[in-house]
């Protein structure tokens, strides 16, 4: 039996996110064959980052990072990945459009915290490659639509895109509105949801592929769709599913 190589975590404690005036920590997960040399890595930026691999901090159970990261490996993708952990106010900093009931719509400040904050430093502490063909955002459920955001809102920074079960609901009129006027950006998204995630969030999805089918994504190009037989809205679905989301975005 082969023993299955540690991946080495560096955390960043408490770092001060200015645009928020808060603080959070950042977690950074460097890939199997980060220390046999000088090369430089794709970087991943997946938002609530405490959920990724350790018990102690998630919500329910993890997204098992490191058996994802390691299986990609073994198919010659690797990426450095950073899970930036999420505040109490999460829906607020993850949503672009506020919601009736629940408000948001900070998810501007979020996003200026990862291009302006948080990505200087880790570009400046990590072997990355710092350009946007090769950096990354992706997330789940409200993580998923502030995902969705950053690619249409900062392709400058953010070329490549996996957008998992988003929550496509949260001021859902405003965000199609602004799906449907943004330019279609050159790069790569990964759009997926669970069948067993609901009817609303299944149609919603099944919208967003239609518009962006419409814009001129290419679907197995620069666009790749996938409805999960079964799938639920957790974090054991989106962990089956993030090795092929990682071998599309990246490869």
């Amino acid at each position: 039996m082969t023993t299955a190589v540690a991946l080495e975590k560096k955390t960043l404690r408490a770092v001060w996110c200015p645009q928020r005036r808060n603080r959070r920590d950042v977690d950074v997960y460097l890939p199997p064959s980060y220390g046999a040399g000088r090369r430089r890595y794709p970087v991943v930026y997946m938002h609530d980052g405490q959920n990724l691999s350790d018990p102690q901090t998630a919500f329910a159970v993890t997204w098992q990072l490191d058996d994802v990261l390691r299986d990609v490996a073994e198919h010659a993708v690797e990426a450095i990945v950073v899970g930036v952990h999420n505040v109490d106010d999460r829906l607020i900093e993850y949503s672009p459009f506020p919601d009736r009931r629940h408000g948001g719509g900070a998810a501007d400040r979020y996003l200026a915290f990862l291009a302006d904050t948080v990505k200087p430093r880790v570009d400046r502490l990590f072997r990355t490659v710092r350009g946007p063909q090769r950096t990354a955002t992706v997330g789940s459920s409200m993580g998923g639509l502030f995902s969705l955001y950053a690619w249409l809102r900062k392709p400058d920074v953010f070329s490549l895109a996996g957008v998992m079960s988003p929550s496509l609901w949260f001021g859902r009129d405003r965000l199609f509105d602004f799906v449907e006027a943004a330019p279609l950006p050159r790069g790569r998204i990964y759009l997926d949801v669970g069948t067993a995630e609901g009817a609303g969030t299944l149609r919603d999805v099944r919208t967003l592929r239609a518009m962006l089918d419409a814009k001129g994504a290419i679907e197995g190009e620069s666009f790749s769709y996938v409805e999960a037989r079964g799938g639920r809205h957790d974090e054991q679905s989106w962990s089956k599913r993030l090795g092929a989301a990682l071998e599309f975005l990246l490869t």
